[in-house]
This record gives structure tokens, sequence and C-alpha cells, in this order.
């Protein structure tokens, strides 16, 4: 999971979003930290937390670089959508909202997400560029793209091989080279103390309240409910840690880690936290109670100090883990009845309006209005559920709401 305390500041203080790199860095750490923490002692769950892939591009290329939402604000929206999840996570509106959810929707969106990330990764590395003519094109494959497909490389290698420092060890390799190559200039110090004064409890919750954002909330929302509860079927059921029933155990109290992880988030500096995949790597060796997610995260503790180092890592060494973990989240597309016209286009929309949008609130509220709509005309509305039904009436006035503005 480490690479995240890299990745994490490099795409919230990209360019245009006036977010300072060391003081999101230490708001990912204290993330990793505390909730990570709390998934131990609270849930006494083996599982890693930290701030999710694919939500922190939306909040720094969607909402804050192309609508123009100031981070603050942003930050906002995070905690309301962390406030919103807490609320379902401890009623039993939880499990009305998931089985609402057209399971082809919830796997379209995390594609659309993994070409969303795969997108931003390319860019990274210059293999596509901006094109007046195509809108994007071909880029002019310099010293970022050969020095990304190395990174590639190692990482694919070590990843297959089973070595949990695959993603680590792509980006250390690119960045040493870089320095070596006089693209990146060596930080003039290596270590530094956290930075709790820069993004720590900046969030404007107020500004965060108007309707035109609204969309964005919901989308947060429903992004997180689906990464949090996919990754604990999925990890529960790889990694043998079901009840009776076929349940993943404690998932109650896993599920509410994940919404103080994404509340937290908005107070300490971050886009929103949610457990990770990558717990699995610990579960496969031997962890399976909430001492290993303890472990964990005391083992984050000293990154809090890496600030400079962290910072004259160029954005396209992590180019390589944007693609390969857009990779990892685009393989579940398999998963979508594409011979079913009225379950393949809604998800389909969702899939691709996710990077060609940059938007994950476009790819879902259509997601959920179009399963609806064609459903209602190949007369298969008895398909969809009554919750199905809110949710599709809920995105159109959302979308309606954001058409206004």
């Amino acid at each position: 999971m480490a690479y995240i305390v890299v990745v994490n500041p490099a795409i919230l203080a990209s360019a245009g979003t006036g977010m300072p790199f060391s003081g999101v860095l230490t708001a990912t750490v204290l993330v990793c930290v505390t909730m990570t923490l709390l998934m131990g002692l609270y849930a006494r769950l083996p599982f890693g937390v930290a701030p999710g892939m694919g939500l922190n591009a939306f909040f720094a290329y969607t909402l804050v670089i192309g609508q123009g939402v100031p981070w603050p604000v942003a930050l906002g929206i995070v905690f309301w959508a962390g406030v919103l999840f807490l609320i379902a996570s401890l009623t039993p509106l939880r499990e009305r909202i998931a089985l609402a959810i057209p399971p082809s929707l919830r796997i379209a969106s995390s594609a659309g997400i993994g070409l969303l990330l795969t997108f931003i990764g390319l860019q990274n590395a210059g293999f596509i560029a901006a094109n007046p003519a195509t809108i994007v094109g071909v880029g002019p494959m310099d010293h970022r793209t050969l020095l990304c497909l190395m990174g590639l490389g190692i990482s694919v290698r070590l990843s297959r091989s089973g070595n949990p420092l695959a993603y680590l060890a792509g980006m250390g390799v690119v960045t040493a080279a870089a320095w070596v190559g006089g693209w990146v200039e060596l930080p003039a110090q290596w270590l530094s103390a956290p930075d709790f004064s820069s993004v720590f409890l900046k969030l404007d919750i107020v500004g965060a309240l108007t309707w035109s954002l609204a969309p964005a909330i919901v989308a947060v929302l429903m992004t997180d409910l689906f990464d949090s509860i996919s990754t604990f079927i999925g990890v529960a059921h790889a990694a043998d840690l079901t009840d009776e029933h076929g349940q993943p155990i404690r998932l109650r109290e896993g599920l509410v880690v994940d919404a103080w992880a994404t509340l937290g988030a908005g107070l300490f500096g971050s886009s929103s936290g949610t457990a990770y995949v990558e717990s699995i790597a610990g579960i496969r060796m031997g962890g399976r109670t909430g001492a290993t997610a303890v472990v964990t995260a005391l083992c984050f503790i000293p990154c809090f100090f890496i600030g400079p180092m962290a910072a004259a890592v160029p954005n396209y060494a992590t180019a390589p883990v944007l693609i390969l973990v857009g990779v990892a989240m685009f393989g579940t597309v398999k998963g979508i009845a594409f011979d079913r016209l009225e379950v393949a286009v809604p998800a389909f929309a969702t899939l691709v309006l996710i990077p060609l949008t940059f938007s994950i609130t476009q790819g879902i509220l259509w997601g959920f209005v179009l399963h609806a709509l064609l459903h209602q005309v190949a007369g298969r509305s008895r398909d969809v559920t009554l919750g199905a039904w809110g949710l599709a009436v809920l995105s159109a006035l959302l979308l309606a709401l954001e058409h206004a503005r």
C-alpha cells in the first residue's frame, strides 16, 4: 500500500489545484495511520485503509481543476459524503442502498474509474497529449515515456512473482534514473517534519452545502459505497473471512470505519479513504485479525517525515502505478452481461462517460437513469427494484440541477 503516500499527493497537488504537496502527504499518512488503526482496533479486521484511487483523480481533475471548485470546498464535499456514509452504515439504509445498486453499474463504475486512472497515467508519461484537431493525440515520446515503460516492466515483472514492493520498485527505479539523467533535481533535504498547517482542518463545510454541489456529494458517497462493499466482499471471500452464510465477517463494523475514513479525510486534507484491496497481500502472509491492521498502521508512521523525498518523485514515475491500478479495476468488466442491451447500454455509458467527461458523477448518474429507462423500454420494468427506481429519479433530478448550474 505504501505507493499511495507518493501517488495521492502527486495527484491532489497537481498543477492547478493549489494544494501544497507537503500538506497533502501529511494528510495521506494521517488517513493511513488513524483509519487503519481504527480498522484493527474497532472492526478487528486485517484491512489497511488509505485514500482511494479514482476519487483522488475525481477530486483534483474534475472538482478542483475542471469545475473550478476551491479545494477547501472540495474537502467539504468529501466530509459531507462521509457523514452520509456514516449514517447509512449505522442504519438499515446501507443494505437498502447496496441492494438498490444494479451490479452491472457497480462493475462499470469500477472499470470506468480504471480507464480514467490509465488516461491520467498515460498523460503523465507523455504517451498522449492535447491535440486541437482530435482533442487528444500521440505525445512527444520523450524520456518520460521511456522511463515509464521501464518502470512498468519492472512493476509487472515483480507483480508476477508476487513481490509486494512491485509498485514501489518501479517508482524508485524511474525516479533514480530521472535524478541521474538530470531531468529532476535532487531534494535539498531528504526528511522534514509533518505539515499540519496547510490543509489540516482547512475544509469549507458550509461552502460545500450548495445545491449545485449535491451531485458531487452523491457521486463520492456512491463510489465510496461501491469500493467498500466490493473490497470487503472480494477480499473476504478470497481470504475465507466469511461467516456460515457466506457473508464477510464484521462487515457493518468495517463499513463504519470506511465511513469515518471518508469523513476524516475531509478533515485531514485528503480525498476519501477506503479499505484497500491490497490488504489481501497481508492476509495471504498469515494476517487474520485486527493485529495485522495495527502493525500496518504503525508501519506508515515513518512516512510522515519523507515529504521532500516524495516531492522529488516525478509524475511519470507514478504513471506505471496509475496504469496498473487502472488495468486491475478495468478487469471487472467481464462481469457485465453485454448480450442484454438494457443492461449493457447503461453499464457501457457509465464506463465511457467517467473517463471521457473526467467525472465519476456523470457516469454514475447517467447509468442509474438509463438502467431504469431502458428496462422500461425493453418491457422488463419488473426487474428494476423500487430502490433502483428511486436512485434513477434522484439521479435525474441531480443531472437537471447540475445542468441548470
